[in-house]
Formats: structure tokens, C-alpha cells, sequence
């Protein structure tokens, strides 16, 4: 039986801190086989629910289908704030592109400036 109290989280260490804090066992595999062991583990320690960074789960889809047709864990996706933020800076920087011809203005600190 699944214990319902047990909850994992696949994803890079520090995405995952805050997780790990409220008491969820976070795993971050450097590689894909890495990554599919450690579901293998957490079928095993009967975690009932796993998070999954999206990453992560493109990677790991044969594994979450074999998982879909058991009671557990629940394998669910998710995305976090860094793509969302990438994806922003470049619609802004492309704006500023057309609006006054020159991305000068939004440039990052440290960033390559032939970009």
C-alpha cells in the first residue's frame, strides 16, 4: 500500500530547496538514467506522489505511462518560474527591437553583448 503522506520531487537542487524544507524527498539526477532509477526507487519506497520537473518528464515518459496504469505513485509535471522568465526577456527584447531598433536598454548585467 501507498503511504499518502509520502511525497517526491524530481528537479534540479535548487528549484527544489523550498520542497525539501516542507519535508518532500527531492531527488536531482544529473542524467537520464539517473533520473529513471530514481523513479524505479520511489515505486519501491511506495511514495504515493512525485513531482516532476518538466525537464525531466519529456525524458521519462515511457516511465510515467507504466505508472499511469497503477494505483501509484502519481507522477504529475511541472514547470517553474526560469522558463517563464526566459521566455518574457526575450518578447520584451524583441519589442524593443522593433520599437526603437536597438536592444541597448534591456541588456542583463554580464551578459554576452552580441546577443
Amino acid at each position: 500500500m501507498f503511504s499518502f503522506d509520502k511525497i517526491a520531487a524530481v528537479g534540479d537542487a535548487d528549484l527544489l530547496f523550498g520542497l525539501r524544507a516542507l519535508g518532500v524527498k527531492v531527488f536531482s539526477p544529473r542524467e537520464v538514467n539517473e533520473a529513471r532509477r530514481v523513479l524505479e526507487r520511489i515505486d519501491k519506497e511506495k511514495f504515493a506522489l512525485c513531482l516532476v520537473h518538466q525537464d525531466w518528464l519529456q525524458a521519462m515518459s515511457e516511465e510515467k505511462k507504466a505508472f499511469g496504469k497503477k494505483f501509484g505513485p502519481v507522477i504529475v509535471g511541472f514547470s517553474d518560474y526560469r522558463t517563464l522568465a526566459d521566455t518574457v526577456e526575450k518578447m520584451v527584447k524583441k519589442m524593443a527591437v522593433r520599437a526603437t531598433g536597438s536592444d541597448a536598454l534591456i541588456k542583463g548585467k554580464g551578459k554576452d553583448e552580441s546577443s
